[in-house]
């Protein structure tokens, strides 16, 4: 898939958000993506948390139907939404974005079932490729359906490459795929950026039902990161653009933080295989310690297979964990305050608590191939619901999953605060303890240049329950008053 008008200069997409005062945006420019995160108060009920997961991880972990090619990659929700620039002359769309799809979708001009306005208060566009001068249909006889989906089943010429996602919560989408342009900002120098278009293949959606199909959080389509070759950073990578490779780095304390796609060199991470030929982000754990000791967890629990294994999933706010697993870690973190009266609110555990509980409880330690480990503080696993009432984040996996699956998710919860860093290239994935308000350096792959982006922090000049910001799409992504 070709990439029409980018010029040769540093192809690394910037992202960077400000926050949205009084309704205004503080910066806008042409090809800007407005991300906006789900839970921007501090203020969210135990339930409110889980209930995003629970439709998120029905939908990611659920097969997915695509006629042409067969199986493809599952689809969700994710925690946030952007505003991408698509079609010439271009028009805005508010899209979920996601590291755990594959195909970038938005909602066509004949999808039934749409809806017609969104609960979060957003203008929703349908598309419609023959209002834009470079949009235009795939047929299944193209090399993106071939390619991307196989060639098991009979295509007549001019016959559409359709596609069709069944979720595990229900909903689903059903659609053809076209051909336009993506407008982005990219980055040229320090601090500096232009404006580019990159022709993009992706989904058309034309009936939605389910979830989909509702007003509740309603958007218009789905941004996926995935790793299949209909991802946009795959389609980009595949035309020589980029480097497939991205990051994130969350700041749960002080808001802000960093997201970028390409090569990060600084700072420097060390990393852990990604486990081949499986549909999300996995890994091999080997096991978690508590305060130093480790946990006597048996040694299967961990291993990789249908109802097994470990994710990085950074649109999952909590972390799950398997049944004996999470019995043994809460077990052992209670132990560091034994009179504590410790009550279910809402299936979570929770206490009272008044003194700092980075100095009460331990931190926790999870260990992964290569050396390469993870450590969460308390002030990360531990959520203050209400005045001193804290409750903890860590979840059982076995009792929350719809299908009974045992997986470990590892969420916002354990990934805050750290520059995760996914090289599909290499195929492997690290992090390190960061502070993502600060600044990361990025790499030209064309020029080998080397460009500082600052991360950006400025809540202090804007209601922070707002929770608003936007996320300008060039290569180095940096988001400001993100709020966990």
């Amino acid at each position: 898939m070709g990439m029409r008008g980018t010029p040769a200069a540093s192809l690394h997409l910037l992202i960077t958000a400000v926050l949205l005062c009084s309704g205004a945006a503080l910066a806008g420019a042409n090809g800007v993506f407005q991300v906006k995160r789900w839970f921007a108060s501090r203020d969210r009920s135990p339930a409110d948390l889980r209930a995003h997961d629970v439709r998120r991880h029905g939908r990611s972990l659920a097969a997915v139907d695509i006629p042409i090619g067969g199986l493809g990659l599952p689809s969700d929700a994710g925690l946030y939404y952007a505003q991408i620039e698509i079609g010439t002359p271009s028009k805005s769309y508010y899209v979920q974005v996601d590291t755990g799809s594959d195909i970038l979708w938005v909602n066509c001009i004949q999808c039934k079932h749409c809806p017609s306005h969104s609960d979060l208060g957003l203008d929703l566009t349908l598309y419609d490729p023959k209002s834009s001068d470079s949009g235009y249909v795939v047929t299944c006889d193209q090399e993106f359906c071939t390619s991307t989906y196989g060639e098991e089943q009979a295509c007549r010429p001019q016959q559409l490459c359709v596609y069709s996602i069944l979720y595990g919560d229900g909903s689903g989408t059903n659609g053809y795929f076209v051909t336009d342009n993506l407008h982005y900002n990219q980055v040229t120098g320090d601090h500096q950026s232009g404006q580019v278009n990159a022709s993009i293949t992706f989904g058309c959606g034309a009936q939605q039902f389910g979830d989909l199909g509702s007003s509740s959080g309603a958007l218009d389509g789905i941004l996926g990161f995935g790793q299949s070759n209909s991802s946009m950073i795959s389609q980009l990578a595949s035309a020589g653009k980029v480097k497939k490779m991205f990051s994130h780095c969350l700041d749960s304390v002080n808001g802000g933080g960093i997201f970028s796609i390409g090569q990060v060199v600084q700072p420097k991470v060390n990393t852990t295989p990604l486990i081949p030929n499986q549909p999300h982000y996995n890994i091999n754990m080997k096991g978690i310690d508590v305060g130093g000791e480790f946990l006597k967890i048996p040694s299967d629990i961990f291993d990789v297979s249908k109802s097994k294994g470990t994710i990085i999933d950074s649109g999952t706010t909590l972390a799950y964990l398997p049944d004996a697993a999470y019995k043994l870690l809460v077990n052992a973190i209670l132990a560091f305050q034994p009179t504590l009266e410790v009550r279910i609110v809402q299936d979570f555990l929770c206490f009272l608590y008044t003194k700092s509980v980075d100095d009460g409880f331990p931190i926790v330690t999870l260990h992964f191939e290569n050396s390469l480990s993870l450590r969460v503080y308390p002030h990360d696993y531990l959520f203050q619901s209400r005045g001193d009432v804290w409750c903890i984040g860590w979840q059982n996996s076995g009792v929350q999953s719809r299908d009974g699956k045992d997986t470990t998710i590892l969420g916002d919860l354990v990934l805050s605060n750290k520059l995760v860093f996914y090289d599909l290239e290499k195929q492997v994935i690290g992090w390190t303890e960061y502070n993502c308000s600060s600044s990361i350096k990025v790499q030209d792959h064309n020029t080998g240049e080397v460009y500082t982006i600052n991360g950006r922090n400025i809540s202090s000049a804007c209601t922070l329950a707002m929770g608003r910001f936007i996320l300008l799409f060039a290569i180095i992504a940096m988001i400001c008053c993100l709020i966990f």
